[in-house]
């Protein structure tokens, strides 16, 4: 094969590579989502959140996460925290919630949110933070893993680190509804058939424990659900009698046969818009 031919495969090679990642400016927002095909992290000039007050029954959780988080922005050390338990209980709230806090008391911090589904890619992105000079909330929402599922491998990543360890400058936040990110029936089916049923479900239960905080979220009390749309109303100036936004309040968690903190906000959302006042 002639020199020239080489040449022109080389060239049609280095076409079809990806270029490469370029940092994004880090300075011109605190929030970003990561994508991949192509790999680009996408500033998020308003972030979807609510105010820290406003987080009902969560006391003990967001006392906790608020101070892991002013430690790491401060540069010592922190803790990966899993934020598990009851839907609807304000848990991606209370981390973008904590975010917000930490930047309104001048300690730098950005937050970059991760899905479930590019976790494969985080290796990428581990490798564009580690050469930053900003510190970093990873932030991944609802993140599970069903039997066959593999992603669980591209986690430890993030948790572990591998050979070069977690960047100094990163700190790993999951919210799920379960405890050991993987359904209770599915660990004892593999405990079940298994050759060595202690191995087989010890690396994807063992994923939790490597979270060094474990943040619980349980199902809300009928006054705390109620306290929750009270502090909504007074938040955005909506008026209405007790009694009123008592009877109205109950009725609507009972069509919805739940009883939350996404509940009450879909209640105080419906109660806004009939009392003509935006929540935007």
């Amino acid at each position: 094969m002639s020199d020239a031919t080489l040449d022109r495969i080389a060239a049609a090679l280095e076409r079809m590579a990806p270029a490469p990642l370029s940092a994004p400016d880090f300075a011109s927002a605190d929030a970003f989502v990561w994508h991949v095909a192509p790999d680009r992290l996408e500033p998020v000039d308003r972030v979807n959140r609510v105010d820290l007050g406003l987080l009902v029954g969560v006391d003990r959780s967001r006392d906790t996460l608020l101070e892991n988080t002013r430690q790491f922005a401060r540069g010592l050390p922190a803790n990966n925290a899993l934020l598990w338990g009851a839907r609807g209980m304000g848990k991606s709230s209370l981390v973008k919630a904590v975010h917000a806090q930490v930047l309104a008391e001048g300690l730098p911090c950005k937050i970059v949110e991760l899905q479930r589904e590019d976790l494969p890619s985080v290796g990428r992105l581990l490798g564009l933070l580690r050469r930053a000079e900003a510190r970093f909330i990873l932030f991944c929402d609802d993140l599970s893993f069903s039997q066959d599922d593999q992603h669980y491998k591209s986690l430890k990543a993030v948790l572990d680190g591998g050979i070069e360890g977690r960047p100094e400058n990163v700190v790993f936040y999951a919210t799920s509804n379960r405890r050991h990110l993987m359904p209770r029936d599915m660990i004892e089916n593999e405990r079940s058939t298994a050759i060595n049923p202690s191995e087989a479900v010890e690396e994807k239960v063992s994923l939790s424990d490597r979270f060094g905080l474990w943040l619980g979220f349980h199902p809300c009390s009928q006054d705390e659900y109620l306290d929750m749309i009270r502090g909504y109303c007074a938040a955005y100036g909506v008026e209405i009698d007790a009694d009123t936004l008592r009877a109205e309040a109950i009725e609507w968690q009972a069509t919805r046969g739940a009883r939350s903190g996404r509940v009450a906000w879909q209640y105080f959302t419906d109660l806004a818009g009939r009392r003509g006042v935006r929540i935007g």
